[in-house]
């Protein structure tokens, strides 16, 4: 099977296996404000990660690109989304376009559509600083996603067995590139101490990409004659691998894996999350109800945002990261094994 098909067997899979709702996030309440003292008019969801400005802390996460005319539309439709809702997108891998330069017009039309946009370039950590500095200049991207999906490939048929030596690459990649290099999780969850890791090499912000989204064992297994199953239920839940990521540095967090509303949303950013990546909610939407009902929906997490925020009394996201939050469930029993006190979350306040 060529490249282009299996990246068009990944989004056909996607579809069909769509979000598993295990995210963690049912064992979040934030404790109620009777007196929240603003008015939605006062909220604001500008916000910055690292080096990048946004005009939203949602933005559409990596899905696609080097399949053919199938990804290039894909990409097209959503850097128009993208531009109109002001926010920031990151391709999927750019690899196959570093193999191909046939397949690079599915990642460029994203810069032609969304010309002052914020575009993230993609690579595995498998890639050189030379690869990434062509990825960047592909998109003319504003940074680079360095994208690690072990379990992806150890459950892919024609997957990578091998994966020394992938944090003194990135540092490589961090070194040699003039823009922020975030590294994300493929939908597995990142701990505190590979975050730990990543803060110490000088990247500029995570991606925990949380188990409760697409699941890409799951897609693998569809594929393989030899499935291995016990990765299906693999990783660490979105919610909780925010929380791990908050404990391990300073590092901007971004959340992903699983968010569907503006209460997930409002959730993933009071744990500490600077921002939250949505790709296989929207994908469907887009392939199913095209892109107008997709604008529609991003409209409507924007101002479902605006009215939790108004009920907390969050004027930014930064206050909102302040709100009080109970943990309890599963959520709560995970924290409190890894060494983690759920209770500081409930004591504070927004200031």
């Amino acid at each position: 099977m060529s490249r282009s098909e299996r990246k068009w067997d990944h989004i056909r899979y996607a579809l069909e296996t769509g979000q598993k709702r295990s995210t963690a996030f049912d064992d979040i309440q934030f404790i109620h404000q009777s007196l929240p003292n603003i008015n939605v008019s006062d909220v604001r969801l500008h916000q910055k990660i690292g080096e990048l400005s946004l005009s939203s802390p949602i933005f559409i996460n990596a899905m696609t690109g080097g399949g053919g005319e199938k990804t290039y539309m894909l990409n097209k439709q959503l850097a128009i989304v993208a531009k109109e809702a002001g926010l920031a997108m990151a391709v999927g891998s750019q690899m196959s376009a570093l193999k191909d330069k046939s397949e690079r017009y599915t990642y460029e039309v994203v810069r032609k559509e969304n010309p002052s946009g914020v575009l993230i370039a993609n690579l595995g950590s498998e890639a050189t600083p030379e690869q990434a500095k062509i990825a960047v200049e592909m998109i003319e991207a504003n940074a680079l996603q360095v994208h690690l999906n072990v379990i992806q490939e150890l459950t892919m048929p024609e997957g990578d067995r091998e994966f020394s030596g992938a944090l003194k690459r990135i540092e490589g990649i961090v070194n040699e590139l003039s823009v922020p290099v975030i590294v994300k999780e493929v939908g597995f969850g990142m701990s505190k101490e590979t975050v730990g890791l990543l803060s110490s090499v000088g990247v500029s912000s995570v991606d925990v990409g949380g188990y409760g989204g697409t699941n890409f064992a799951e897609i693998e297994n569809k594929r393989s004659d030899v499935a291995q199953f016990f990765f299906n239920q693999w990783g660490i839940p979105t919610a909780i691998s925010i929380c791990e990521a908050a404990q391990a540095s300073r590092v901007p967090i971004i959340g992903s894996g699983g968010f569907t509303s503006s209460i997930d949303i409002a959730k993933g950013l009071a744990l500490g999350a600077s921002a939250t990546g949505f790709a296989g909610y929207f994908l469907k939407i887009l392939v199913e109800e095209g892109i107008d009902s997709l604008n529609e929906e991003i409209s409507s997490l924007h101002y479902g945002l605006k009215i939790i925020m108004t009920a907390l009394g969050a004027k930014s996201i930064r206050d909102l990261q302040g709100a009080p939050i109970i943990i309890s469930g599963q959520m709560h029993h995970w924290l409190t094994q890894r060494g983690i006190d759920t209770k500081t979350y409930s004591q504070r306040q927004i200031k």
